[in-house]
């Protein structure tokens, strides 16, 4: 579901975005999170299994970033519906993916929607900590943080964080 169609459903004028790497926000707060886990598998195949949790009725308290859910929104639904959903989008952009070739309409409407795009960001990868811009996605849906002396950083993982916790190393 787009942010306008979500918006003229639940009737909210609530900014919702997508936080690198993986999760929907509304607004500031967490209302859902995608995981993604590949193996190899016999015959040089890739089996990617694709996980994803929605807050329907209620959202976590006291987690670092503050969470909301559809109910809090306006929007009450049912676990049914949302699937519905979910399959449609998941259809309509397994058709956009082609196998990878549509991976540049699929980034671009990312970008569209990119939380922190644009402002300081913090990433946690391991023992390591990335501070600077949060500048783009590139072809390979990496991070691109760019330091403040002017170097591209690709990240594949880590923990974001954008605003003050990044402003103040995220600590």
């Amino acid at each position: 579901m787009s942010e306008a169609a979500l918006r003229a459903v639940t009737g909210s004028t609530t900014t919702f975005s997508l936080k690198w790497p993986n999760d929907v926000l509304a607004g500031p707060a967490k209302l859902a999170g995608i995981l993604l886990e590949a193996e190899a598998v016999p015959g040089g195949q890739l089996a990617v299994v694709v996980g994803m949790g929605t807050n329907i009725v209620a959202a976590p308290e006291g987690t670092p970033t503050p969470a909301t859910c559809l109910r809090t929104l306006g929007l009450d639904t049912t676990t049914e519906t949302l699937f519905a959903a979910l399959s449609d989008g998941w259809a309509e952009f397994r058709g956009i993916w082609q196998d990878g070739r549509g991976f540049g309409e699929i980034r671009r409407r990312w970008l569209a929607l990119a939380a922190g795009l644009g402002q300081p960001v913090a990433v946690h990868t391991g023992n390591t900590m990335i501070s600077g811009t949060f500048e783009t996605i590139d072809g390979s849906g990496c991070m691109i943080v760019r330091t403040p002396a002017g170097e591209r950083i690709p990240v594949s993982a880590g923990d974001v964080h954008f605003g003050s916790a990044a402003s103040a190393g995220a600590d």
